[in-house]
């Protein structure tokens, strides 16, 4: 696949971050990260896919984040919306949006160009697909590392901060996750919102994580794929202190 829109949302919270006031800023994208900018660093893999022909990089403070970016002609810098939900759904109403739409976030520190790759490879087609870390895979690279599991029979998952939108058919999955959008990192009740089926099949482990998002698919309308991914480093972001340690540790022995 090619030609990809790529979008990284690099907001702040309402209220201020304590993460990032820790670090010296209010933005935490800005928070160094071995060095550099955080927001720096999923950008820069972004530039070097070449899967991605546009890449955008929307905050509620363009300014300030484009200060720290690559210049380069494919790279748009533009405000965003309060949530990510209401940003993406912005960007599906948007007639001049150019399809399909692979969206990550600012704190996704560790993603390459090979992860994106099988991401997108394996994406093709759907008009939703959701990057996902199986437990074990994580586990065996980093036991240390403390995510947010949701399981299923077959094993347990964690998000990849990866999404591909085919088209606007992914529209009401959208709608939907704006609905639980502040309980995001509690995955019951995300998968409550989808109804007491897929909830109880998921609390029961009766269904395996393809037969949920198969489910959800026929009741929302779009195609929705979870994609497994081979990286474990896919599944780890930049939300706390104890994440930075493990990302920058994890950088310096790549260095060495």
């Amino acid at each position: 696949m090619s030609g990809i829109t790529a979008v990284v949302m690099a907001g702040s919270r309402s209220g201020g971050d304590p993460f990032a006031r820790a670090h010296g800023t209010d933005l935490k994208p800005l928070i160094p990260v071995a060095g550099e900018p955080m927001v720096r660093r999923p950008v820069t893999a972004l530039l070097a896919s070449e899967c991605v022909a546009r890449l955008l990089v929307l905050s509620q403070q363009p300014e300030r984040i484009g200060a720290v970016l690559p210049a380069d002609p494919r790279l748009t810098v533009a405000r965003s919306d309060d949530t990510i939900a209401a940003t993406v759904l912005a960007l599906i109403d948007e007639p001049a949006t150019q399809w399909p739409l692979l969206i990550t976030t600012a704190d996704h520190a560790l993603l390459t160009p090979a992860i994106l790759q099988e991401f997108v490879t394996k994406a093709e087609g759907r008009d939703l697909a959701i990057g996902v870390v199986e437990r074990g895979t994580l586990m065996q690279r980093l036991p240390q590392s403390r995510r947010t599991w949701i399981r299923f029979r077959g094993g347990a998952y964690t998000g990849a901060n990866l999404f591909l939108l085919g088209s606007r058919k992914a529209r009401p999955a959208i709608e939907l996750w704006r609905s639980v959008e502040q309980d995001r990192k509690r995955g019951w009740r995300l998968l409550a919102g989808f109804g007491p089926a897929v909830l109880l099949g998921a609390v029961l482990r009766l269904r395996t994580l393809d037969q949920t998002v198969t489910a959800l698919g026929r009741k929302l309308g779009p195609t929705i794929h979870a994609v497994e991914l081979s990286d474990p480093l896919a599944a780890v972001d930049v939300d706390k202190e104890e994440d930075l340690q493990l990302v920058e540790s994890i950088l310096a022995g790549r260095h060495d």
